[in-house]
């Protein structure tokens, strides 16, 4: 149970759950289930701009369809004694995430329709994420309530790749500081947090919204778990002893405690984005479009009560304390901020597992989208209250990002 105060927050973590529970997730979740924040585009067909992923084919495409032999590294493809045990445990995983990841986008006409008209309410400029080239034909709208984010059985140094991509290169860490690749899932980031408990707030900050993402990311895992896989059903459930290996305090050396009030921290940057965001949803001209009007007017009402409740919490935290120093230092700062976070929504194009894929890149553009929120400040205060908002916009999948990256 953690509980207490959340480093450089005035908040604790009490204050939130009582907040979280009771009054903003009920209505956000009945927000989320509504057809405009189910339907997300992406494009899960782009190749990953880092590395070579060809290693991890097995389970980069098996989540939906069988590898192309052509795709299949030659070692596996070869008969050659060396490989063949490695390349039946290869097939028989690449069949296991078929089975679990499969990315259903079954759409009906009539929400096809609605989501051309969608279309033409979505803009591309972006600026904290790499955003998807949503007109690309490889792009596809996915129905993210048919598509829970759960166990895929994506694991093993294909998946640590990832997330030892994100923390060696986009932490601000020093360039001395090594850690080697983490086989297990108990491994802890002892020297990263000492680290990190010696660097300005602003680095600070970014270290644990990515550690906050990580665990959210293991939270749902952990807790859609699949417990049972017989020919007559499948079960999926909470897995207390997966759960235990990443958090508990004795298994992670203390490290386990600290991912979840990264969470929490994950958590209040995300409300305070939604808090600052207010005057843009608030003009008469903007619609959550989808052809339904009586049911569009009242999401809209529902998406409102939601951003006056996250405005009426008592504890924000203090963004005003992020480059505060000197200003062209600030902006310095500031630029390597947005450039860390572009690079870490491109690795997401890396993750070998579909459904991971789908979950990592509408989170990473969720806080991307609260990143830029709070530095826009300005911007969205000199919103007109009506006509076009010069300066700030969000296009729909930067809205539907948000708010699903919120939920989770």
């Amino acid at each position: 149970q953690v509980t207490g105060y959340l480093d450089d927050c005035t908040c604790d973590v009490e204050t939130i759950d009582a907040f979280n529970n009771y009054k903003l997730f009920p209505r956000l979740n009945e927000l989320l289930e509504s057809d405009y924040f189910r339907y997300y585009k992406v494009n899960l067909q782009k190749p990953c701009p880092f590395w070579d992923d060809n290693s991890h084919c097995g389970m980069r495409d098996c989540a939906v369809q069988p590898c192309p032999s052509d795709e299949v590294p030659d070692g596996i493809r070869s008969a050659s004694y060396k490989y063949s045990e490695e390349a039946n445990n290869l097939a028989e995983e690449c069949e296991e995430a078929k089975r679990l990841g499969a990315v259903d986008d079954s759409l009906s006409k009539e929400t096809r329709q609605a989501v051309l008209q969608w279309a033409q309410h979505d803009d591309s400029s972006d600026s904290f994420c790499e955003a998807d080239d949503i007109h690309s034909p490889e792009a596809e709208y996915v129905d993210l309530l048919l598509n829970p984010e759960r166990y895929t059985g994506y694991k093993g140094p294909d998946a640590w790749k990832i997330w030892n991509s994100i923390y060696e290169e986009n932490c601000f860490k020093p360039q001395n500081v090594k850690r080697p690749l983490a086989s297990g899932r108990g491994e802890s980031f002892i020297y990263l947090t000492k680290w990190v408990s010696r660097v300005c707030v602003e680095k600070r900050a970014f270290y644990r919204l990515i550690s906050g993402l990580h665990a959210s990311i293991n939270i749902h895992l952990s807790a859609r778990y699949l417990l049972q896989d017989t020919w007559s059903e499948k079960k999926w459930g909470p897995n207390i002893t997966e759960f235990q290996q990443r958090f508990d305090e004795v298994l992670t050396r203390g490290e386990g405690p600290r991912r979840l009030k990264n969470l929490y921290f994950l958590y209040l940057i995300e409300l305070r984005a939604l808090s600052k965001v207010l005057p843009f949803f608030e003009r008469p001209g903007f619609q959550l479009y989808t052809g339904n009007k009586s049911q569009d007017a009242e999401m809209k009402h529902l998406l409102l009560e939601i951003l006056h409740l996250a405005k009426s919490f008592p504890l924000h935290f203090d963004e005003n304390s992020f480059f505060a120093g000197n200003k062209k230092e600030a902006a310095k700062l500031k630029e390597e901020f947005r450039l860390h976070f572009k690079n870490i929504s491109k690795i997401m194009d890396c993750v070998g597992c579909f459904k991971c894929r789908l979950w990592g890149k509408l989170q990473t553009q969720g806080l991307g989208t609260a990143l830029k929120i709070l530095f826009s400040e300005n911007l969205i205060e000199k919103i007109p209250e009506s006509g076009p908002s010069y300066g700030f916009q969000l296009t729909r999948q930067e809205i539907v990002a948000l708010f699903n990256a919120f939920g989770r």
